[in-house]
């Protein structure tokens, strides 16, 4: 079953890739990206300068999800910008995630990116894990600012990475946004943040940074994250692609956030502890499972889902 989708105008071989962050920093990671099945090589979240992260452990998995306070750990921008070039010959689209920790680092990051020529370039207002930083997805002032800014100097398709919002006023603003700033997809949604998992045997927190607090991801926050692509599917009328993120495990899980709206899922928690041949198990899931309820692609099923 041919398991394509399309983004933007940019074909991506499978609906099937890495979230942002997901074994994705270095070269060795992305090249491998490259040579997997996933049907895309979306970078780690970019900041100006290379950053080691936070202190570890930083990273915790436990049955039904994971938590994490990782910190941004990255190359810096510049080094990617030398990278992405070299990615294409792949022959699948590489999306450059840009993050930053002011407007002015966003526009100067974006800029020199798109100069290099990625495919799509994601723009990350959710970066819920740096101490003393907030999530600029949740002030919709701010997003919008700088989102207007970035689409000035951008000239590939412009995506927007939002963090999960559990309040309907609260997307109905971030559509009206996402509308004045001219993206071209979404990606839905980053991890829930501020959890707080506890080891009870040893009964103390399971990561060290930020006394224990971070970003909860897996099967836990699907629910979440279906809601997410769903609300936002339906305030754009099925118009705006989205690429859904969270709680992605098995075929089905997949196949949920398609008919939610999502036209490709990206893969996080199930991914760094499965490794690259996540993307053979699903995709052959997802195939299995179109081709039992009659389903000739992952497009056939997008936003169908019904309501009692």
């Amino acid at each position: 079953m041919d398991l394509s989708t399309t983004i933007a105008g940019v074909r991506f071989p499978t609906c099937l890739m890495n979230a942002a962050g997901a074994l994705c920093v270095t070269r060795e990671e992305l090249e491998a990206l490259g040579r997997s099945s996933s049907g895309a090589i979306v970078t780690k979240s970019m900041t100006l300068e290379a950053r080691a992260g936070n202190p570890e452990p930083r990273y915790h998995g436990f049955p039904g999800g994971s938590i994490n306070s990782m910190g941004l750990p990255n190359l810096g921008y510049r080094a990617y910008a030398e990278l992405i070039p070299g990615l294409r010959k792949f022959g699948k689209p590489v999306v450059a995630s840009v993050a930053g920790f002011s407007e002015d680092d966003f526009v100067t990051i974006a800029r020199v990116i798109n100069q290099s020529q990625p495919d799509l370039i994601e723009v990350n207002l959710s970066c819920p894990n740096i101490p003393g930083e907030p999530q600029i997805g949740y002030d919709p002032e701010i997003s919008e600012r700088l989102l207007q800014r970035v689409r000035k100097v951008v000239t590939v398709p412009m995506g927007v990475k939002l963090p999960p919002y559990l309040d309907p006023a609260h997307q109905q603003t971030m559509a009206r946004v996402i509308r004045n700033s001219g993206a071209d997809f979404l990606s839905l949604i980053n991890s829930v943040g501020n959890g707080l998992v506890v080891d009870p045997q040893r009964e103390c927190t399971v990561i060290k940074p930020k006394g224990g607090f971070g970003g909860l991801g897996g099967a836990l926050i699907k629910p979440v994250a279906l809601a997410n692509v769903r609300a936002f599917w339906k305030l754009f009328e099925g118009r705006l692609p989205i690429i859904g993120t969270g709680g992605v495990v098995t075929g089905t899980d997949v196949f949920e956030h398609l008919l939610c709206g999502a036209s490709a899922v990206q893969v996080g928690t199930t991914l760094v502890e499965d490794g690259l041949g996540v993307f053979d198990r699903l995709g052959k899931e997802l195939a299995d499972l179109l081709t039992r309820k009659g389903h000739p692609s992952p497009s056939a099923c997008r936003g169908a889902l019904k309501e009692l």
